[in-house]
């Protein structure tokens, strides 16, 4: 009997000390998907519960998963809810409060002009909507556009206002009365994808990854590139919008969250390979293809520790100014462009 106990014992032992050996040999990302987990679940958070917008799939919003599962945003005192929101939802819980910051292009611009309150605060990255044909298709510049039907992922959302920007910027209007173009919403990027193969649409507009995919398949041709088109590239693509509510209010609170973007920026820059590991394993983004995702965010122009400094501030101003002058030149801003410019800008000391 006592042989027994004595057997039973040191079984028993062996197999506790296995399992503190396997609990204890994780691998690295293990171990930081456990740190970002306990960061962003504890309950001592300065600034409580917030909702951000960070679920749409774009390849793009990788500032907002890179500061979530690293623990940025708790860093800075939030405890962080991404959700999925649309354009109009996004506009109403900036102007009430409820929801302190999102990115968005200049679609936010015309809202601004007819009431919403919110401010530019920062700027998120460069290019990464793209237009695509099928293959075949006889459209080659945006001339040839006229008459056709274009799918956006919604009405007054940044593929739609970058969209109208071009076509106008070469004379063809945008506005729907004058039947020049068609606009087709679809609420996702692979409906829109499956509507132009089938023709139901001439053209794509897509937020990457989507269309780089499909082009590196062969499935499409990419007409237009905002990333490299003359009138929009080395010009940011996103900017971050602040409540006004907020940012009158608590100030250092809109201050809070822009330190955790711009960690997050940085980060992104001196680690794109592990962003990408981080964004394709936690499925921010529908991307297998490593590789590809890992150019696509080289290409988005997030800074370095270095850039952000006085020069970054003064970079986001003149880029509000750029996109003011063009929607006001196309006639979609009344407003005098230098104050309206003056008016939605508001540096932010984040220091």
């Amino acid at each position: 009997m006592k042989k027994r106990v004595k057997i039973l014992s040191f079984v028993l032992s062996a197999v506790l000390l296995a399992s503190c050996s396997v609990s204890e040999s994780k691998s690295d990302s293990s171990k930081a998907d456990s740190t970002a987990s306990a960061s962003n679940s504890r309950s001592d958070y300065k600034y409580g519960k917030i909702d951000i917008p960070g679920k749409d799939g774009a390849l793009c919003g990788a500032p907002i998963y890179i500061a979530y599962e690293n623990g940025y945003f708790a860093d800075e005192g939030f405890d962080v809810n991404l959700i999925s929101t649309d354009f109009e939802a996004r506009k109403i819980g900036l102007n009430n409060g409820s929801i302190p910051i999102v990115n968005g292009d200049f679609q936010f611009f015309p809202s601004i002009e007819n009431g919403i309150d919110v401010k530019v605060v920062d700027g998120l990255h460069e290019g990464c909507i793209k237009f695509a044909v099928k293959p075949d298709s006889d459209i080659k510049t945006v001339q040839d556009l006229k008459g056709k039907k274009i799918g956006v992922d919604e009405i007054g959302g940044t593929p739609h206002q970058v969209a109208s920007l071009w076509l106008e910027n070469a004379g063809i209007s945008a506005d729907p009365a004058k039947g020049e173009v068609t606009f087709l919403p679809y609420s996702d990027g692979n409906l829109e994808f499956e509507a132009l193969a089938k023709g139901e649409i001439d053209v794509a507009a897509l937020w990457d990854p989507l269309g780089s995919i499909h082009e590196k398949a062969g499935d499409v041709r990419i007409l237009f590139d905002l990333g490299t088109d003359e009138y929009f590239k080395d010009h940011f693509c996103c900017f971050l919008y602040a409540s006004s509510k907020v940012l009158n209010e608590e100030p250092e609170k809109v201050a809070a969250l822009l330190r955790a973007y711009r960690k997050a920026q940085e980060w992104i820059y001196e680690n794109p390979e592990k962003s990408v590991d981080i964004i394709v394993n936690k499925k921010y983004a529908a991307i297998e293809d490593k590789e590809l995702a890992v150019s696509l965010v080289k290409s988005y122009g997030y800074p370095s520790a270095d850039k952000h400094n006085e020069s970054w501030d003064e970079r986001v101003e003149n880029d509000v100014k750029y996109f003011v002058d063009g929607l006001s030149k196309i006639g979609y801003l009344k407003s005098d462009p230098n104050e309206f410019a003056k008016k939605i800008y508001q540096k932010v000391d984040v220091k």
